[in-house]
């Protein structure tokens, strides 16, 4: 009996495993592994407003393609869900630098930039220094690789 327990416990972990990963592998917005917070919780909003990463609050939520998505504000709320195309980071929130070069890695809410009124997310520092060599470069690329890089 404890055999057939422990093996069903190993078959269910493993499908919950094998779901997880292709449920991932397939999301159009980064949300980390544990988390379904889009931006890393932080305010997509206040980039814009305030020129620097601000974390949300969970009392300023809404859900797009399948993330939460937190503000720090009543009014970045608002301003969200009237136009969320134009304040989500672009590639998803994935680094930018990264999709440019045909892959896909976390973005990180603390390394970002606003080029042509559109966000974008980059690995670490060192990431965003590359990435910040070369911009419009990059951009032309990732974009050509976006959103086949989810496959």
């Amino acid at each position: 009996m404890m055999k057939i327990q422990f093996k069903l416990i190993v078959l269910i972990i493993l499908a919950s495993t094998l779901t997880l990963s292709q449920t991932w592998a397939k999301d159009k917005i980064y949300k980390g592994f544990l988390s379904n917070n889009a931006v890393g919780g932080f305010d997509a909003v206040a980039y814009f407003t305030e020129g620097k990463p601000v974390e949300g609050k969970s009392d300023f939520k809404t859900s797009y393609m399948g993330a939460d998505w937190l503000f720090s504000s009543e009014e970045n709320l608002m301003a969200f869900k009237s136009n969320p195309e134009k304040y989500a980071p672009q590639y998803g929130g994935y680094c930018a630098w990264a999709v440019s070069q045909g892959y896909t890695a976390k973005g990180d809410p603390e390394h970002w930039s606003i080029v042509d009124d559109k966000l974008y997310l980059n690995f670490n520092a060192e990431v965003q220094n590359r990435w910040n060599r070369n911009k419009e470069n990059f951009i032309t690329e990732a974009n050509k690789n976006w959103p086949s890089v989810l496959d």
